[in-house]
C-alpha cells in the first residue's frame, strides 16, 4: 500500500535555521520514494504559511502535502490559514480545530476547498455518527488502536462509506498499532464510491522512535514509499518481549 511520511517538525539547529532542516528533511523523503508527506501548522499564521510554501517549493507540485494541526487553530485562525494555503496544494487540512467542535468543523468546510480531516481523538462508531452525521469532514481518520479496535474501525470505515466520506486511519505509536493498521488497510480497497475512487494511505512515523520497529522481530518493511502488509499469523508480527522488559514502566 503507498504510504505518506509523517514528520517535519519544527526544530532548531545551533543557528536556528529551521526552514534549512525541513527542506533537508522533506528531500530525504523523496529520495526514499514517498510521494506524500505531512507537516505540521498552528504556530501562528506568518509561520505557517513560510513553512508550507517552502515545502511546496521543495518537493514540487507532484508530491502530496498534507498539513496538521492538532486542534492548534479556533475557527478564525483555521479559516484564515485555509484560505491562504489554498493555492499551494493541500491534500487536506487535519485537526484544525478542538475535536469537540463538531460544527465549527462543518462550517469550515464551507469556508475553504482544501479536504478538512480529523477524528483520531474520536472514539467508537458513536463518535463518527455524529461526526458523519454534521457534514464535519471530508476524511476522517479513526486510529485502529484506539477507536475501539479492528471491528470497530471496520464498522466506522463502513459507515463512512455509505456517507460518501473517505476514510483514512491515523496511525502512531508502536509496531503492533502500524501493523493493525496495514491489515485495516488492507481489506479497504477505496473510501468511497467514484470513477478513479481513492485509496486509503498509510500514515507511516519517519521520525526517530526506538520503540516502534524496534518492537518487532521482523520490521514492517517500506520501500519506495510502498508498504508491504505483513502475512505472518494474526497481525502479521511478532513482538521482541526482550525490547518490551527494556521499555517497561513498574
Amino acid at each position: 500500500m503507498r504510504a505518506y511520511a509523517t514528520g517535519l517538525y519544527r526544530r532548531r539547529d545551533d543557528r536556528g535555521d529551521n526552514h534549512r532542516l525541513l527542506a533537508e528533511e522533506a528531500r530525504g523523503y523523496l529520495d526514499a520514494g514517498f510521494t506524500a508527506m505531512k507537516t505540521k501548522v498552528g504556530f501562528g499564521f506568518d509561520d505557517d504559511i513560510a513553512l508550507v510554501e517552502m515545502l511546496r517549493q521543495t518537493i514540487g507540485g507532484g508530491v502530496a502535502l498534507f498539513v496538521d494541526a492538532n486542534h492548534g487553530c479556533d475557527r478564525v485562525q483555521a479559516a484564515r490559514l485555509a484560505r491562504a494555503m489554498e493555492p499551494l496544494g493541500i491534500g487536506w487540512f487535519e485537526e484544525p480545530l478542538e475535536p469537540e467542535d463538531v460544527a465549527g468543523y462543518a462550517e469550515l468546510r464551507t469556508r475553504t476547498g482544501i479536504p478538512i480531516a480529523g477524528g483520531e481523538c474520536s472514539f467508537t462508531r458513536h463518535d463518527f455518527r455524529r461526526i458523519l452525521e454534521a457534514g464535519a469532514m471530508d476524511v476522517i481518520q479513526p486510529d485502529t488502536a484506539s477507536c475501539g479496535g479492528l471491528s470497530e474501525a471496520k464498522r466506522i470505515a463502513d459507515m463512512a462509506w455509505t456517507h460518501g466520506i473517505r476514510y483514512n486511519p491515523h496511525v502512531w505509536g508502536t509496531g503492533i498499532g502500524l501493523a493493525a493498521a496495514m491489515q485495516l488497510l488492507a481489506v479497504l480497497p477505496t473510501t468511497a464510491p467514484a470513477f478513479g475512487a481513492h485509496q486509503p494511505l498509510l500514515e507511516y512515523d519517519s521520525t526517530p522512535h526506538p520503540f516502534r520497529q524496534d518492537l518487532l522481530v521482523e520490521p514492517i518493511r517500506v520501500a519506495d514509499g510502498i508498504a508491504h502488509v505483513p502475512d505472518g499469523p494474526g497481525l502479521g508480527v511478532e513482538v521482541r518481549r526482550d525490547v518490551l522488559e527494556r521499555w517497561r514502566v513498574n
